[in-house]
Order: C-alpha cells, then sequence, then structure tokens
C-alpha cells in the first residue's frame, strides 16, 4: 500500500460512517463523503435515477477512498506540495474543499511568497511551498496545523450551530480541532485551559 493510499485509508477512518447532521452544510456523509459530492459525480448507487441519501448510505469503504485520491489528492494536485504538507493538506481538503489550499497559500504570504489566495495548487503555489519547507523544515506542518486550527476557531466564531464541531459538550476539544491537532507537534497543541479560554466567549 502507497503512502497516499494509507493516508487515505486513515482520513476514511476518522471520517466515520453515515451521519445526517441538519446542522452540517455537508449535507448526508458516508465516509467522509457528501452528497453534494456524490451528485457531482453522478454516483447513483442504487440505480434509481437520482443522487439521494439512499446513495449515500450504499457508498462503501473503498469506494470513498477511490473518490478522495482522484477528486482530492490527484486532482487539486496535492501531490505537488512537499511530502511534509501532503497528509494535512489532504486531510483538510476532504474536510474543506478549496479552503485547505487557500489556508496554505495565506501562510505563505504571511511567510513573505507572492502567492495568489485562489485555492488552486499551480506552479507558483507548488514552488513557493517548496520554498517555505525547505527554508522552516521542521516548523512547516505544524505552521500549516495551527492555521488550520484557527480557521476552524474562526468558523465556529461566525457560525454558532458549528461550535459543537470545535468544541465537545463537555467543554473540551470538538472533532475538529483534535483532528487539526493530529496533524501539529504536541509542543504546539493547546492545553485544555488554553482551549477553554479560547471558546469562552462562546457561552
Amino acid at each position: 500500500m502507497t503512502r497516499v493510499q494509507e493516508i487515505a485509508e486513515e482520513i476514511v477512518a476518522r471520517e466515520g460512517g453515515f451521519v445526517n447532521d441538519p446542522d452540517d452544510p455537508g449535507g448526508a456523509t458516508n465516509f467522509g463523503v457528501t452528497i453534494h459530492t456524490m451528485r457531482r459525480l453522478g454516483l447513483d448507487l442504487d440505480r434509481d435515477g437520482d443522487v439521494d441519501v439512499a446513495d449515500v448510505r450504499r457508498l462503501s469503504r473503498a469506494q470513498a477512498v477511490d473518490i478522495f485520491l482522484e477528486h482530492y489528492f490527484r486532482k487539486p494536485g496535492i501531490e505537488r506540495l512537499p511530502q511534509v504538507l501532503q497528509a494535512s493538506v489532504f486531510d483538510m481538503y476532504v474536510n474543506a474543499g478549496a479552503n485547505a489550499v487557500k489556508i496554505l497559500q495565506r501562510l505563505l504570504r504571511e511567510m513573505g511568497y507572492e502567492v495568489d489566495v485562489d485555492g488552486v495548487i499551480g506552479p507558483v503555489t507548488a514552488q513557493a511551498a517548496h520554498a517555505a519547507a525547505q527554508a522552516a523544515p521542521d516548523h512547516i506542518a505544524d505552521a500549516y496545523g495551527i492555521a488550520r486550527r484557527n480557521y476552524y476557531f474562526r468558523l465556529a466564531d461566525r457560525r454558532p450551530a458549528s461550535r459543537k464541531y470545535a468544541r465537545a459538550r463537555a467543554g473540551g476539544k470538538g472533532g475538529w480541532i483534535r483532528r487539526a491537532e493530529e496533524f501539529i507537534s504536541p509542543a504546539f497543541h493547546l492545553s485544555e485551559a488554553q482551549f477553554r479560554e479560547r471558546v469562552a466567549a462562546w457561552g
């Protein structure tokens, strides 16, 4: 099994099975593949002439892995990025689409690289990412992971319905934050006290 295949398998395991949460803008989801993605790809798995929740339920783990590899790794050009960034950007692309690339592009701009924040991994973005990885090989992955974590916080700041994904019912870190921190060195994880202070304004 290739490294990229392993990453895709890990994403599917992290995403879990079928979910249809009314607060999730992605709608019905299975193994992280949304109904909107399945409609875009025309995946009428029960062959009844439309793509609906029943088709989402029928999606297999193997099909989800194939979709992620083709449409969330190869087509967006994530393989053009330095290897140290690929796993986190790939995982974030599954979770947030082109915003995963925009987060990277904003980070690169903060580091002084001239790139457009357009969500596209073109030659300029790829070259800047490699240059940044060479300049800060021990820090670029953490910097991206922290920027990703901050993206989740800002999203939850703006949209109260999304806060349950960032903060667990018991008040600790929710799935979004724990997911981002899987790609951040432990030294840069938020302590429970730091996390609670960050989300205190949510009430």
